[in-house]
């Protein structure tokens, strides 16, 4: 099975994390349905093409592959159908997939600048949804866009902490003093928001120095990331 379904828990959280972000200033037309259709294949796609890549396994991994690229082709489809110009998001989502490539090829793909890369790829999501509202409000969007890269960012610091750097107190240490620079920027953003930071803070401080599974960091990932999406609704 997991050559077919990824079990990240924090992938999971950014691939709808952004749809959502997008929905909520744009409101939800028919056509973000097989937008979002399209979004989720394409991530399954990717994951047994970068298993592919990683371990060399053709005989494993082609299988999965071809069987998502296949319902790939008609919701690319649709998507491209209704607006044209989303070819061009595409290309970049192409170019950009060659550095999660390459680090998969080094069997490195935890390393910290390819997280990022993979963040700043998840959050864009935001824009196309935008975009497909017909009427597009992009300094929200990229309000969102910046919101969800900070926020992704400090989660990737933070979940290393626990698990791979989890007896680096550099790490720690750093993941701690960018989560208070979150609550920083929040008070000159919006105080609202200096609620939601200073929890993530309270969350970089104190959960390295529990003893958690990593199912049970998964599913307190996804519960911080609902945080963040009520939070965002509550302010906008």
């Amino acid at each position: 099975m997991n050559r077919y379904i990824p079990n990240q828990h924090g992938a999971w959280a950014m691939l709808v994390l952004p749809f959502l972000f997008g929905l909520s200033i744009s409101g939800g037309r028919w056509v973000h349905l097989p937008l979002f259709l399209c979004w989720l294949v394409m991530y399954l796609f990717s994951y047994p093409v970068l298993q592919w890549i990683k371990t060399g396994r053709k005989d494993s991994y082609l299988r999965p592959a071809a069987l998502y690229g296949v319902l790939l082709v008609p919701l690319v489809a649709v998507v491209v159908a209704q607006q044209p110009q989303m070819l061009m998001y595409g290309a970049l989502l192409l170019i950009f997939f060659a550095v999660p490539a390459y680090y998969a090829k080094r069997r490195n793909e935890r390393a910290l600048f390819n997280d990022i890369v993979a963040i700043v790829l998840f959050s864009s999501f935001i824009y196309p949804v935008v975009y497909m509202s017909g009427t597009p409000d992009w300094i929200a969007a990229s309000k969102l866009f910046l919101l969800s890269v900070l926020y992704f960012t400090g989660t990737a610091l933070y979940v290393k902490t626990m698990i791979r750097e989890k007896k680096n107190r550099r790490y720690y240490y750093i993941s701690c003093l960018y989560h208070l620079l979150l609550v920083v920027l929040a008070a000159g953003w919006n105080v609202w928001l200096c609620i939601p930071f200073a929890v993530l803070l309270i969350r970089a401080i104190w959960l390295p120095r529990q003893k958690l599974r990593t199912m049970q960091i998964g599913i307190a990932e996804i519960r911080f990331a609902v945080m963040m999406y009520v939070s965002v609704l509550w302010i906008i």
